[in-house]
């Protein structure tokens, strides 16, 4: 049990700036994506987001640029 202790051991006092800037992100991008899981997964919502399941797929709603008409 010693080895796999030290195997985990951080220390803390010899991490840079950058050491601590990805920590956070990391830690930040994971509970992000757990929200994202619960709230994309949750029965409640499944009507909600069939509604736009075929938005990205949808070329009829962009924009092609023409304003007049093609005149």
């Amino acid at each position: 049990m010693s080895s796999l202790k030290e195997y985990f051991h951080t220390d803390w006092e010899a991490m840079t700036t950058n050491d601590w800037i990805g920590l956070t992100m990391t830690v930040v991008a994971f509970i992000l994506m757990v929200i994202v899981y619960f709230y994309a997964l949750r029965p409640k919502n499944r009507d909600k987001l069939e509604k736009n399941r075929f938005i990205p797929l949808d070329d009829d709603a962009t924009d092609s640029g023409d304003k007049n008409g093609g005149k």
